[in-house]
């Protein structure tokens, strides 16, 4: 027996109010629909088939190698696009087919995988999902007769009051013996409040016929769909909780894991220590021993074991080991600290190396630069690495000392041991073991300030 998967992912989304694919939006770093596939693929089907439909461009370019898709041209229901997907599945009699929607991004493949066995075990013609919930409003209920067995399951909008008070509900993933699915849906019509198939009459349809319907029942996240902001938000929070849980059982200590915002594929190592509001996105990683937050944004950056990054913004940046960031502190795209650096208070950083043992300690901005080891950038050090045309390097050597407020007017080479005066405009390479300085001679006008003075009292 094989198992089939279809994910139906071809609505619009309308309750979004966005012209981004509902399937699309996304959840902890990855779309709605990525957590989705990656939970049915792990649950090992032997074929897998996305119908799209609303930006299905978009929607395939994310999809994995060895995923089919099918365009489902008319949104005229679940059950429709589930025809859509058995007509590129092939034969499926005597097979399992799955069908989870696309907007589900808590579901799990430990669930699916349940809801598949189950359905094998029982030689059921159809094994669904449900869940209980204290509001069941949008949701279709599933019905039951007096002995509790599922006789359908009735959509909100065509539910009577009494139907409406009940509190099981599908949660559209299922598991069916595909000839039932096929024959079930040759038989479901469109008479609704929509107009529209709906997958769910198929279990009608089955329980009419006296079909065996089983279902298993898994808790209220994992059922969850996402139809607007709202939704997408609380699935995101739960998502962000579910993966700290599991980095906090990897060793990762959180001082307030409600206020820690990572994406799926952010990698931390055990003893990793992460301060409130810390958000760390893309392929960002942190080693052992590192202190990051509060207040820290990091994407795709990598911070090196027992650094300490605080209030500051990483992008594309390596923070190399002990090496310090911050406070707020901007390293931009090709920014790396050599291990024991310092990129301090106020400090802007892009496409820059700085070299073991040398600091920035504040105010200052260092673009296209290569600073070597040891060496101590003043505040208010700036690189004019722009002409209005190009961009120029900068090069400092080992163990130099740029004195305060300088500006190294790029393309420039200060040689190692070298010093810069404070204030100095350098346009010139300076020599190893020099003291560039470049300053006007300091005059006086006596009297100054009361001859302003003067000028600006009014007239009599």
């Amino acid at each position: 027996m094989s198992v089939r998967a279809i994910v139906l992912a071809a609505g619009q989304g309308t309750r979004m109010k966005s012209s981004l694919p509902k399937v699309l939006h996304p959840v902890a770093g990855a779309p709605l629909l990525k957590w989705v596939v990656d939970a049915v693929r792990q649950a090992g089907p032997d074929q897998l088939v996305v119908v799209v439909g609303h930006g299905a461009d978009e929607v395939e370019k994310m999809l994995p190698d060895g995923v089919q898709t099918v365009i489902q041209k008319e949104q005229l229901g679940t059950g429709h696009a589930a025809r859509q997907a058995l007509d590129v599945l092939g034969d499926v009699e005597g097979d399992t087919v799955l069908v989870v929607p696309g907007d589900s991004p808590l579901i799990s493949a430990a669930t699916l995988s349940r809801l598949i066995e189950r359905r094998a075990a029982d030689d059921a013609a159809v094994a669904l999902l449900t869940t209980r919930k204290a509001d069941p409003t949008g949701y279709g209920r599933v019905v039951r007769d007096g002995a509790g067995a599922i006789v359908g399951i009735i959509e909100e909008r065509d539910a009577d009051d009494g139907q409406r008070l009940i509190d099981e509900v599908a949660v559209s993933t299922y598991a069916f013996e595909g000839g039932a699915l096929l024959k079930s849906l040759s038989r479901v019509g469109s008479s609704n409040d929509q107009g529209e198939i709906y997958l769910t009459d198929a279990i009608g349809v089955l329980a009419a016929e006296k079909a065996p319907i089983v279902s298993i029942e898994t808790d209220e996240s994992e059922g969850m769909g996402v139809n607007d902001h709202e939704q997408l938000a609380d699935a995101a929070r739960r998502l962000r909780r579910r993966l700290n849980q599991q980095w906090m059982s990897e060793g990762v200590r959180m001082v307030d894991p409600e206020r820690v915002y990572l994406d799926a594929t952010v990698q931390l190592e055990a003893g990793v220590t992460l301060l409130p509001d810390v958000y760390l996105e893309g392929s960002t990683t942190v080693a052992a021993g590192a202190q990051v937050g509060p207040s820290v944004f990091a994407e795709d950056s990598q911070i090196g074991p027992e650094s300490h990054v605080w209030y500051s913004v990483l992008r594309g940046a390596t923070v190399g080991a002990r090496a310090e960031v911050g406070p707020f502190a901007s390293l931009r795209p090709g920014t790396v600290l050599g291990p024991d650096s310092k990129a301090g208070t106020f400090v802007e950083t892009k496409n820059a190396i700085v070299g073991p043992h040398s600091k920035i300690p504040h105010l200052s901005y260092v673009g296209d630069a290569e600073i070597g080891e040891g060496s101590n950038i003043g505040a208010g050090t700036i690189t004019c690495n722009y002409d209005g045309f190009e961009k120029h390097s900068t090069r400092i050597g080992d163990g130099v000392r740029i004195g305060s407020d300088t500006m190294l007017v790029a393309p420039v080479t200060i040689g190692d041991g070298a010093w810069t005066g404070a204030g100095s405009t350098i346009t010139k390479d300076v020599s190893p073991g020099a003291l560039a300085v470049e300053r006007a001679k300091q005059r006086e006008i006596p009297d100054y300030a009361a001859k302003k003075r003067a000028k600006k009292a009014p007239d009599e």
